[in-house]
Parts: structure tokens; sequence; C-alpha cells
């Protein structure tokens, strides 16, 4: 091999490589810190009047569903019964409620065993509180079972993700 071909080999192997190293930091940096995602809708809610003591509205437990029937048993509040968080108290007012490590998270959680972007709970049209995997690595179980289908939550099932226990209460 000539010389010219030796030095363009070494210098091709010397890029790849250091490609590699800064993707690997790419990758321990965003495991870290998480990405940043902004949310669409909030420069559209930015610019609305909001309401400030919600006149008019029944409670969230007697509020009208699509069908006209009101829904009076419906949970109100979604509380941690185990983990480093134990005791923390989220109302459910008809927002999606993210779980996860990343720093954005409604519920961030301290624990090896969660992803990033771990699990999502939101309302479907009915009323209904739904739990949805959102692919992460050691799941997301309702009842002992693991989930791979958005599921429907029942008032007092727990939500096991790693070692912290969710249920959603009135």
């Amino acid at each position: 091999m000539s010389e010219l071909t030796l030095t363009v080999m070494r210098l091709g192997f010397l890029a790849v490589l250091w490609l590699f190293v800064i993707v690997a930091v790419q990758v321990i940096r965003s495991d870290l810190f998480g990405t940043r995602v902004t949310q669409r809708g909030a420069r559209r809610e930015a610019g609305r009047p909001q309401q400030s003591a919600r006149q008019g509205q029944a409670p969230p437990q007697q509020r009208q569903q699509p069908g006209g029937r009101a829904r009076r048993n419906a949970p109100t509040k979604l509380v941690v019964t185990e983990g480093t968080l134990t005791g923390t108290t989220v109302a459910l007012q008809g927002q999606t409620i993210t779980l996860g490590r990343a720093h954005d998270s409604t519920i961030v959680l301290d624990d090896d065993y969660a992803s990033s972007r771990h699990a999502r709970i939101y309302p479907d049209r009915d009323g209904q509180w739904i739990v949805e995997d959102l692919g992460s690595t050691n799941g997301t179980y309702l009842d002992r079972s693991r989930l791979t289908t958005p599921t429907p939550i029942s008032p007092g099932a727990p939500i096991r993700i790693g070692k912290t226990v969710i249920e959603l209460r009135k």
C-alpha cells in the first residue's frame, strides 16, 4: 500500500472514532437532562383570558358528560402511594398527566426503572381515565398486568412504574 492510502485510512478511522464519541456523549446527555419539548398549545392558551373562579361550572365529580349524564363517582385526584414521592397528589382537571424521569413530566419519577417518557394518563370522551405506556423499557403495570395498549383505569387500581405506585382516587 502506498503512503497516501495509509494516511487516508488513518484519517477516516479517526473521523469515525470521533463521530462515535460525539454520538455517545449526546446519548448520555439526553438521558441525564432529557430533551427540550415545547408545547404547541401553550402560545394559544396564553392569549385567552382565563376564568378566575370557574363561575358557573359544576364540581369536577358532577360535570355533565357529552351523553348528558353526570359522573358522580369520577376520580378527582391522582395519589402516589409507594415510592420516593409517597403522598404526592395531583388534581385531575381533564388534562393529560405524563409520568417519567424527564424534567417536564407532570410527575417526575426519581426511579432507575422509569424511562424519561414512561407513561401518560388522560381522559377519554366519556370521562373515563386511560393509562398508556409510552414504549418504556421496564413496562407499566395496572393491577399486576403489563400494559400493551391504552387501558381504562378504575378508581383505586394500582399503577406501578418501577418502585412507584399511583392510584386514582375520589
